[in-house]
């Protein structure tokens, strides 16, 4: 996991949809993508308390605050908000937020927010957002482009025509998610690649320069991201040398310690490679059906 990331306020509450109580900081600081309901302080046990987590409030931790005299609710905030690493408060259903938490909060710059879910709902999403908000990240070169509901990353040495291949792929219907450069986090299990924002939807075409594929092909031609699942690396055709031909042999790509299957294609003229490449993602998906015709193949010929 990253060790931390700093966002700005409006763009964390665009993303899960937040009202902004009190902006204090305006940005916050995010290092684990754990959330905690502080009951237990709010009671007095501060041992093992996380203050890199999120504070979330809901129904339970306003009620028990609103229960307490007002000097020991008053003395339990404060202590709670000393921590000067807690991101920000979230409060569920719509509660108010209490006059204590306002007033140490403005001391403090910490963020309040507010939001109408339920405290299960909002967990939940703080979760999924964190969790992709901090994963493992690295950058490739290469192009990624949705080919039949399948996330295929093409490799290569530059100049051996990913952007060509990709652009064909769009001409017949498929979708760019990024070229040149892909953003690659490790969400899970899954390996989930994008494009940075400076350059999303642009390409680069030898001869031709930079053009927009959103703006030229229209919104059906590009996607944001997309789970990798297939890499096909691109070489210029070296002869004498061995390609697979039963499809056998598997080969896999190591990313953020994820194996993922691959596939080596040769280039040289007169091999349509966007044809080649939508065969792939159509097998790799009878594949992972159970599907295999190299193994049908060897049935039958072992069978007569």
């Amino acid at each position: 996991m990253n060790e931390q990331e700093t966002i700005l306020l409006e763009s964390f509450c665009s993303a899960l949809d937040l009202e902004i109580v009190f902006a204090g900081r305006g940005r916050l600081t995010l290092s684990s993508y754990s959330v905690t309901r502080p009951g237990l302080q709010l009671a007095g046990y501060f041992k093992y308390f996380d203050a890199t987590r999120i504070l979330v409030f809901g129904n339970a931790e306003y009620e028990f605050l609103r229960d307490l005299p007002p000097e020991t609710r008053r003395e339990r905030v404060k202590q709670l908000l000393s921590y000067e690493e807690i991101p920000c408060i979230i409060l569920s259903r719509d509660l108010p937020a209490l006059h204590e938490i306002i007033e140490e909060a403005r001391l403090t710059g910490l963020p309040i927010l507010r939001t109408d879910k339920v405290t299960t709902a909002l967990m939940n999403d703080l979760f999924f957002y964190l969790n992709k908000r901090l994963a493992p990240s690295t950058t490739i070169h290469g192009v990624l482009m949705d080919v039949s509901g399948v996330g295929i990353l093409l490799m290569g040495h530059s100049g051996v025509g990913k952007s060509e291949t990709a652009m064909e792929l769009i001409k017949r219907g498929h979708r760019l998610v990024a070229d040149d450069s892909v953003i690659i986090k490790r969400v899970a299990d899954s390996l989930v690649g994008s494009a940075p924002e400076l350059i999303r939807y642009f390409m680069e075409l030898r001869g031709i320069g930079i053009i927009n594929i959103k703006n030229m092909y229209g919104s059906g031609s590009i996607l944001n991201e997309k789970e990798i699942e297939l890499v096909m690396e691109l070489e210029n055709w070296v002869e004498g040398k061995e390609y697979d031909r039963l499809g056998d042999g598997v080969l896999y790509e190591t990313i953020l310690g994820r194996k993922v299957m691959k596939h080596i294609i040769p280039v040289k003229p007169g091999r349509n490679l966007s044809i080649i490449i939508e065969v792939a993602a159509r097998n790799f998906r009878l594949k992972s059906m159970g599907y295999d015709a190299a193994q049908e193949l060897i049935s039958r010929t072992i069978g007569r």
